[in-house]
């Protein structure tokens, strides 16, 4: 019985088109990440479990993919643990490796390992796919592209300012307006959870304000009141909700909020100095936005947070983000280097471009001419003629068959080949080109047919 053609759910094949534009998606932003003088690097699709494990927090460890152990995998398994059926005490028995979640971890590991070799601060950006676990759904995939910028080795805000600009630049050469570059602080997070007397609770704080804009207030407060927030907490949430759904934060509304929580005024304050420089450089092209409820969600952010909305036109959910990450390396062993990244999300900015139909014709570069294949040619006259065109840069092809021209026209059609071509049956240094698109003919020499090509 034959086996039903599919790919795995969250997977995806992609046609020459798609791979084309991708292509030039992927070009725009890797152009811009070599101006600002980031330079590229790769690591392996596999880490070593125990580099990936307990990086994410407990949700986005269970997205892990792991792979197993090769050869009898279940060698090394605890009798005790089988018989419990505890799949996660099991996991560490049974495999050794995992596949990449993100660029951001691997990237840590490699700065540490590759230390000795690097020229600190460390400027690099990675484009590679990354695998989760995830529940597929539009613009969400369980594999898909990161195109990740980060600098390690620099405490400085500067490295902040630059990358809202690098945000800005980027979204400015496709022509993709209207995108809202949002940013807030994990310590300006830690000050409110100090305004609601619940420091010790930012974790579940800050993962409840972040579904805000999916879940509403309601639901938010009760999500805080059902992990034991004390009354008066909820009540000074439920201002904070309310301050941040009227659109009326600024710095200064929040600085008075937050009041004498000193880890909260200095996120203010670095906040304040970023959005400082962002206006002082006259980034007009992105809009930047002071929003508390975001929290992004893996545990190793400790400073600027950043995620990109797309445009209200579209119907899509965050396009980008990133933040600072103080002493990420630590985990490695290599302590007090202070990281800051963003990442470009690559699938759906793809997906945004392609319903605003602001990829252009040349991302598309298919075959511009088709030689049919007619009884009146020799084979070898028309290959002949086929390579002077490509020698010229002309992206070319000769229809091998000699099939009715209805089919090698039709053939054309759906590959998108816009002229044709055929040798005249008295003169092979003669060609006759059709555009299908006009319908127009030209008759004249080789150089005369390339050059008007």
């Amino acid at each position: 019985m034959a086996t039903k053609a599919s790919t795995p759910k969250g997977f995806r094949d992609f046609h020459a088109s798609d791979v084309q534009r991708r292509r030039y998606l992927a070009g725009v932003i890797q152009n811009r990440f070599e101006q600002f003088g980031f330079g590229p690097i790769e690591t392996p699709t596999l880490e070593n479990y125990g580099t990936l494990m307990g990086k994410y927090g407990d949700e986005g460890d269970r997205l892990v993919f792991k792979t197993l152990n090769s050869g009898d995998f279940l060698k090394k398994a605890r009798p005790e643990v089988l018989e419990a059926k505890d799949s996660q005490a099991l996991l560490p028995s049974i495999s050794d490796k995992a596949m990449r979640y993100d660029l951001t971890v691997p990237f840590a590991r490699y700065t540490v390992q590759h230390q000795n070799d690097l020229a600190f601060p460390f400027k690099r950006y990675q484009m590679q796919l990354v695998w989760r676990a995830d529940k597929p759904q539009r613009g969400r995939f369980r594999e898909f592209m990161q195109c990740d910028a980060d600098v390690i080795g620099s405490g400085s805000l500067l490295q902040e300012i630059e990358l809202v600009q690098l945000y800005a630049q980027v979204f400015q050469d496709l022509g993709l307006h209207g995108c809202t570059i949002k940013i807030n602080h994990r310590k300006v997070l830690q000050g409110l959870a100090d305004y609601l007397g619940a420091s010790d609770q930012i974790v579940p704080f800050t993962v409840a304000l972040d579904k805000l804009d999916k879940i509403g207030r309601e639901k938010v407060l009760a999500e805080l009141e059902g992990r034991g927030f004390a009354n008066e907490s909820l009540e000074r949430a439920s201002s904070i909700i309310e301050l941040a759904q009227n659109g009326k934060v600024t710095l200064q509304s929040l600085s008075v909020l937050i009041g004498e929580s000193e880890t909260g005024q200095q996120g203010i304050q670095d906040l304040q100095f970023v959005m400082d420089g962002v206006e002082e450089l006259g980034l007009h092209q992105s809009q930047i936005e002071l929003d508390i409820t975001l929290a992004r969600g893996l545990n190793y952010y400790t400073g600027c947070i950043f995620e990109v909305a797309a445009p209200d036109s579209v119907q899509m959910g965050s396009i980008g983000g990133g933040g600072r990450y103080d002493d990420l390396t630590g985990s490695f062993g290599l302590k007090n280097m202070s990281g800051v990244g963003v990442s470009f999300g690559f699938a759906r900015i793809y997906l945004v471009l392609e319903e605003l139909n602001l990829f252009p014709e040349t991302a598309t570069t298919g075959t511009q001419v088709l030689f049919l294949n007619t009884d009146h040619q020799d084979d070898l006259d028309v290959m002949k003629t086929v390579t002077r065109f490509r020698e010229s840069g002309i992206r070319t092809e000769y229809y091998p068959d000699a099939a009715k021209l209805k089919k090698q026209y039709n053939y054309a059609e759906k590959k998108g080949i816009v002229h044709v071509a055929s040798l005249n049956a008295s003169d092979p240094k003669i060609i006759k080109l059709k555009s299908l698109t006009t319908g127009e003919e030209l008759e004249g020499s080789i150089d005369t047919i390339i050059a008007a090509l």
